[in-house]
């Protein structure tokens, strides 16, 4: 790839957030999206795009700069090694990013040798909202933060059905709740407060129709004395035309103020003290996924990419999120918080 050549991108994956991938590539200012694979070769065709039901086939064919892996973590490893061996040195790979802990790091460390760089799928941190706040918890707005909670309220979860218009591997997750959602939160947390010292988890299963968790409390000790909870219970909803823009409602509370979260994407403050809020972050209008958040990370990793930055998620700062999501489910086990 020569300096003002376009990045030639390849998709492996078409399922149903694909969509979002695939729509933030077409609108990219040098970016030329070359080519789509999926085990379902019509799917890879209704993309438009020169189709291919072997990976290995359209790495060799289209040659791309980055591979954009869209694919399950079961499928993800497989990906990752073709695209190592047929020379890609850039990698999206969606979250949750492989099977297990042992999986990430040998993929990372495999990636590392080749010397090439993966970035994990992780958009939640980039969605409009969080960015602000990261700007008012810097500039103090909130004096010193004590506590920080996430209501995920999805209202997808209820009866024999759930999930299975979407994403219907969903259901035969064996680890659901933190594996699939709550690491968005885990991760945005990092970013938002630093990485936790400790943690209590207390999970359960409400539905019988799927395999894991799908609700359940996830207490994180950050540094400076700050408390961050998540409360997930996807069978419950909260008030929002669309639940999939912020999927619930956050509160950071602080000795100068209360910033709150809801399910427009609008942020308001309330001075410490007062009875009224003001609204400091307007409500979101994009009317695709969480403010078009897949689109803000992957023109951060294009720009990281034509100026030879370092890229948020890269795989080995992301196995910290693998390493949490582990102590997570250990604690839920043992009953015990785990330190970190």
């Amino acid at each position: 790839m020569t300096a003002n050549a376009d990045l030639k991108v390849a998709c492996v994956g078409a399922g149903y957030f694909a969509q979002f991938h695939y729509g933030s590539w077409a609108r990219m200012d040098g970016v030329h999206l070359v080519a789509s694979c999926d085990s379902d070769i019509t799917r890879a065709r209704a993309t438009g795009l020169a189709a291919f039901a072997d990976l290995g086939q359209m790495l060799a064919e289209a040659q791309p700069d980055v591979l954009d892996i869209i694919l399950p973590p079961v499928a993800q490893a497989n990906a990752i090694r073709a695209a190592l061996a047929h020379g890609v040195r850039w990698i999206i790979c969606q979250k949750p990013f492989c099977v297990d802990l042992a999986e990430a790091e040998a993929m990372t460390a495999e990636a590392e040798a080749a010397g090439a760089t993966i970035v994990v799928h992780e958009n939640f941190r980039f969605q409009p909202w969080y960015r602000a706040i990261k700007r008012l918890l810097e500039d103090g707005v909130l004096g010193d933060l004590h506590q920080v909670t996430f209501r995920l309220r999805p209202g997808d979860g209820q009866g024999p059905r759930a999930y299975l218009d979407r994403q219907p591997y969903f259901q035969t997750m064996d680890r659901f709740l933190v594996h699939e959602t709550a690491v968005h939160w885990v991760d945005t947390f990092r970013y938002l407060l630093g990485d936790p010292q400790a943690v209590y988890a207390d999970l359960r299963r409400m539905n019988p129709a799927i395999a894991g968790e799908d609700a359940g409390y996830i207490l994180f000790d950050h540094p400076h004395g700050v408390r961050a909870l998540f409360d997930g219970n996807r069978h419950l909803d909260h008030a929002a035309d669309n639940h999939r823009r912020t999927m619930g409602e956050a509160a950071f509370e602080g000795t100068a103020g209360t910033l709150t979260l809801t399910g427009d994407g609008a942020v308001h403050l309330r001075p410490f003290g007062e009875l009224t809020n003001d609204m400091v972050v307007p409500p979101d209008s994009f009317d695709g996924f969480g403010g078009d958040c897949v689109h803000a990370l992957q023109s951060h990793v294009v720009d990281a990419i034509r100026h030879a930055r370092t890229p948020e998620n890269t795989a080995r700062d992301y196995l910290t999120v693998e390493r949490i999501e582990a102590a997570i489910y250990a604690s839920a086990q043992s009953g015990q918080k785990i330190p970190l």
